[in-house]
């Protein structure tokens, strides 16, 4: 669709949507981390779970979630910090939904590129809203999503303020505490500015920054094709207790992320099946009583994933393709059990566990023999309790990883 100017209010479909702050890469340009209140009637979050951003990545409600940053490292590469938004699952006392974002390292006027993109999960625009006239702010309230008449609304605010988040968030109603440091020792990487991710490649539907967040398989990597830029349309499968599930047979071979919500319950599993519907593998085990998980599931050649889903109480499965999979090269931080993408060279992956029961970390990559495997797999980290564990990393992957409770890795190379 074509830019929408500052002050326009646009219908958007009540449905999952992505939302994107983008900007160029360059020396002397700052970081930006984007963020979603939830805010009600009055104008105000009832609590500080109605701030959604890099430290609190995920509302209770699973309405609205941070994705992460894509960002190519060559300065004039378009950047994006990406949101993912629910507006079906936003709960009856929140009115408006206000995307923001504070600059770190310099005011958002020195942003070349500054905009705010809603798309569909198919990378359809909603809407588009450039940012024109930043200067001197250092937080910026670039749009709004409200209800109307039964519906949603996305208002182009562009409104910038000197006050950073910490001060944005206060002005809704909340106090932002400072992020935890990361993971002290020796040769510790601290993040680096910009995030990590590539563009996608063409022809794919997506803004010109990528889908959320891309990757690109770097030179002498196994594989002729890159493993996680897989693109198929994102599907939700709902039941209770043990139910079979078969995804679309249009599904490429490959990997598929899996998310598992289920509450109160005394045990949540995932297991691959065969070519008969026998079980065979499991890709989650998860004993807390609320679970919000990520896992993979490798796509089989020639016939549909199917899969064996179990919980005691409602559950929900959501098959997304990776670009939905978190990120990092050099620090990130999880809860319980989560899918992430390592996207940096060879180095050694240092792991705090704050838990009680068994933390375990598997290492995805593509099949050294494309034709007979369906990938590659090795457990890296298999420990109990709290733990601070290291392990080597070859390069590129994806990690697996599993515990019960807060988790942290960070790369020393």
């Amino acid at each position: 669709m074509t830019q929408i100017p500052k002050g326009a209010d646009v219908a958007v479909p009540t449905q999952a949507l992505q939302v994107a702050v983008a900007w160029r890469t360059g020396p002397g340009v700052p970081d930006v981390d984007v963020s979603a209140l939830l805010l009600d009637a009055g104008g105000r979050v009832r609590g500080d779970a109605d701030l959604v951003f890099y430290n609190h990545g995920e509302h209770p409600s699973g309405a609205v979630r941070h994705l992460g940053r894509s960002a190519p490292g060559a300065p004039g590469s378009a950047a994006a910090d990406w949101l993912w938004l629910d507006l079906a699952r936003v709960e009856p006392g929140v009115e408006r939904v206000v995307i923001a974002a504070s600059a770190d390292g310099g005011p958002f006027g020195r942003l070349p590129s500054l905009d705010i993109r809603v798309v569909d999960l198919e990378g359809g625009e909603a809407a588009w809203f450039a940012i024109e006239d930043a200067t001197t702010e250092t937080a910026f309230v670039f749009g709004e999503f409200h209800r109307r008449q039964g519906g949603w609304r996305f208002r182009a605010v562009g409104q910038g303020h000197a006050s950073g988040l910490a001060g944005l968030a206060t002005y809704f109603g909340i106090v932002v505490e400072s992020p935890p440091p990361p993971i002290p020792g020796p040769g510790y990487v601290p993040p680096a500015p910009a995030g990590y991710g590539r563009p996608a490649p063409a022809g794919q539907g997506f803004p010109p920054y990528g889908p959320a967040p891309g990757y690109e398989v770097p030179a002498g990597h196994p594989g002729t094709a890159d493993p996680f830029a897989t693109d198929f349309r994102p599907s939700v499968h709902q039941g209770r207790g043990k139910e079979t599930v078969r995804c679309d047979p249009a599904l490429p071979p490959g990997w598929a992320l899996l998310e598992i919500e289920s509450y109160h319950s005394i045990s949540t599993t995932i297991e691959s099946c065969d070519e008969h519907g026998r079980a065979e593998d499991y890709l989650l085990t998860a004993y807390e009583d609320d679970v919000r998980a990520r896992t993979v599931a490798p796509v089989p050649h020639g016939r549909p994933l199917v899969l064996r889903v179990e919980a005691d109480t409602p559950w929900t499965l959501r098959v997304l393709p990776l670009t939905h999979a978190r990120r990092f090269d050099s620090h990130i931080e999880g809860t319980a059990h989560d899918l992430v993408i390592y996207d940096g060279p060879p180095g050694v992956l240092d792991f705090l566990h704050h838990g009680a029961s068994h933390f375990t970390v598997h290492r995805h990559t593509p099949p050294r023999e494309p034709e007979y495997d369906a990938e590659d797999r090795d457990l890296l980290v298999n420990e109990i309790g709290e733990v601070r564990v290291s392990a080597r990393v070859p390069g590129p992957g994806l990690l697996r990883i599993s515990g019960d409770g807060p988790w942290k890795c960070a790369v020393r190379r």
